[in-house]
């Protein structure tokens, strides 16, 4: 390992060549740990640097990636009517995904690593390692068919003006991951929410959705398949199955409560998340392994997560117990949304997903241990009221975790200003205590030398 280390160390520029030396840098922290500890105080002495640290969850996202690949295909064939079983043209649906979320996985890093360096040799520091985590989200949280040049303009939208403008890494108030999915939804809200958004390749021409045709990747691999014998993709371009909606559970579910689900998608469809949707936020498995590898690891913060699922169950609960017992067809949407049972409700959508992997941002998030519990417990609560009261918007922990990421100081402070003012009347209490254990002592010594006199007095026959 010490050949290793000083063969790369003959590679290093000088330090006035800012860019070469910024690009070396950040490459020799990634393949080496640091090279010096805190030898005097109380810090912990470890190998776990914050590069480490994001790894971490980098590697917690890495069967979301595997299976969000593959249901980007999964989806897409669905639509046309082929290969519907799960194993069915597997190497297909792989390939069609990895055509898909490569490009989006190599924008976000070319344009977000990219903003980090020129910043970081602007400055004169070391790249800052922040970004790792926020370019394996972002990928996930986007629809499979996001534009590309959207894409760009929200990461360097997010990273400029939601991290570097408060000084980098370790600094912004709000998840960078989140802010680019905002000002993409935001900004092109009736695109972002569509229902051909979801599922990749098809695309609406008046009233009816067709597949559109494949590109140079796709027919790179057809003329490689056709050698070994592969299934193929074709030209596309051919129209889908009827009765073929791409709509998602919440969006289903927004209008016609879990009745409108069931008659689309299966308990078990959601629960693996074999569904329309973000590239990986779907599959309630493979989110809560993540979850217990954070967990474990220590990497997230157990307080914000249990919090979260405390105050969604609680939130939805109470929206269960505001719904109609009975639901008929003329019920309003937003009842039959109520109505439904808040494990169904956990399973849809993002929740486990954003509370996973979104609310327990070390950065953005509460600080104190109780601000932990009462944070995670409102991103909960109130996301659930935004993904049921909200008709333009059937999800809502975006818009929450932002919100409590600007509140997580407030919540911190007064979390600070109880447990002093708890402190300070213990401090009281105790120091009454004391005196009252003072002046019972000094009594008690005055009681005993008024005894001593007296029983003097009477043996001398006063």
């Amino acid at each position: 390992m010490k050949a290793l280390h000083d063969f790369v160390k003959k590679f290093e520029p000088a330090k006035e060549n800012k860019i070469a030396h910024t690009t070396y840098d950040a490459f020799y922290t990634f393949l080496f740990q640091p090279d010096s500890v805190t030898v005097d105080g109380t810090h912990i002495k470890d190998g776990m640097d914050l590069k480490r640290l994001m790894v971490q969850v980098v590697l917690a996202l890495q069967l979301l990636y595997v299976f969000g690949t593959w249901n980007i295909g999964h989806q897409h064939f669905i639509a046309l009517g082929l290969h519907s079983g799960l194993l069915e043209g597997f190497l297909l649906k792989v390939v069609y995904g990895l055509i898909q979320v490569l490009p989006i996985f190599i924008v976000t890093h070319v344009v977000g690593l990219g903003i980090e360096f020129l910043y970081a040799a602007k400055n004169g520091h070391s790249v800052e390692e922040g970004f790792l985590v926020s370019g394996a989200l972002i990928p996930l949280i986007m629809p499979p068919d996001i534009p590309l040049l959207w894409l760009a303009v929200a990461i360097a939208f997010a990273v400029v003006l939601g991290k570097e403008a408060f000084g980098g890494t370790g600094m912004n108030i709000w998840n960078v991951a989140l802010l680019a999915r905002v000002f993409i939804f935001f900004a092109y809200p009736t695109t972002i929410s569509g229902d051909e958004v979801w599922v990749s390749g098809i695309e609406k021409i008046g009233t009816e959705y067709y597949a559109a045709s494949y590109n140079f990747a796709h027919h790179a691999f057809d003329a490689v398949s056709g050698i070994f014998g592969y299934t193929q993709f074709g030209l596309g371009g051919q129209a889908v199955v009827d009765g073929w909606t791409g709509a998602t559970p919440l969006g289903i579910a927004a209008k016609e409560g879990w009745s409108g689900v069931e008659a689309v998608y299966t308990e078990s469809q959601i629960f693996w998340g074999t569904i329309p949707g973000s590239i990986g936020e779907s599959s309630v498995p493979l989110i809560v392994v993540g979850m217990i590898f954070l967990i474990v690891t220590r990497i997230a913060s157990y307080r914000v997560i249990f919090g979260g699922l405390i105050g969604f169950m609680v939130a939805a609960l109470m929206m269960n117990a505001i719904a109609p017992a009975e639901l008929t067809a003329e019920t309003p949407g937003i009842f039959k949304f109520m109505a439904i049972h808040p494990l169904r409700q956990m399973a849809m959508g993002s929740f486990l997903f954003a509370i996973t992997f979104m609310a327990t941002d070390p950065v953005s998030s509460a600080d104190t241990p109780m601000g932990k519990w009462i944070y995670g417990f409102l991103i909960a609560f109130i996301g659930l009221i935004i993904r049921v009261m909200n008709p333009a918007y059937p999800e809502g922990w975006m818009l929450s975790i932002l919100l409590m990421n600007t509140f997580a100081p407030l919540i911190d402070h007064y979390v600070y200003e109880a447990n002093m003012k708890r402190r300070a009347k213990r401090t009281h209490a105790m120091a009454k205590q004391r005196d009252e254990i003072i002046t019972k002592r000094g009594e008690m010594e005055v009681f005993d030398e008024d005894s001593e006199y007296k029983a003097v007095g009477n043996a001398g026959g006063y």
